[in-house]
């Protein structure tokens, strides 16, 4: 896949691909105007939402519904480098979900794309060049 990304004015930044645009922007305090979600925001909603994808794969081969389920994320911040050092996920289900799918769903959340290239993550290769657009 290709992915081109421009730059549409102010802090924004857009990526298209496969026929979509993302667009993210940075916040007031950063430059922005906060019309859309950082990257980096988007990032951790790839991982809630790629481990929503299993959950709800998960709910449908087993014909259980996914009325009042959802996934709670939430990151933990190293207060000295602002770098997040946890992601903590929580499957919340209603009272009536049955009890002996709770790990087996849990599995399921953690067989996440996303997550799984974080913890085997690709190389990097960043380069420059002059080009000519048509």
């Amino acid at each position: 896949m290709e992915m081109i990304v421009d730059f549409p004015g102010g802090a924004r930044v857009d990526a298209h691909f496969n026929g979509y645009t993302v667009k993210t922007d940075q916040p007031p305090a950063g430059g922005g105007e906060g019309s859309a979600p950082t990257p980096f925001a988007m990032f951790l909603a790839s991982l809630a939402t790629c481990a929503g994808i299993y959950v709800l794969g998960f709910c449908r081969q087993r014909n259980l519904p996914t009325e009042g389920i959802r996934l709670v994320q939430r990151e933990h911040r190293n207060p000295l480098s602002g770098m997040v050092e946890k992601v903590e996920m929580e499957i919340q289900v209603p009272p009536t979900f049955p009890e002996r799918y709770y790990e087996a769903m849990v599995r399921s959340a953690e067989l996440c794309a996303v997550k799984k290239h974080l913890d085997h993550p690709p190389v990097f290769e960043v380069s420059a060049r002059a080009v000519t657009h048509a």
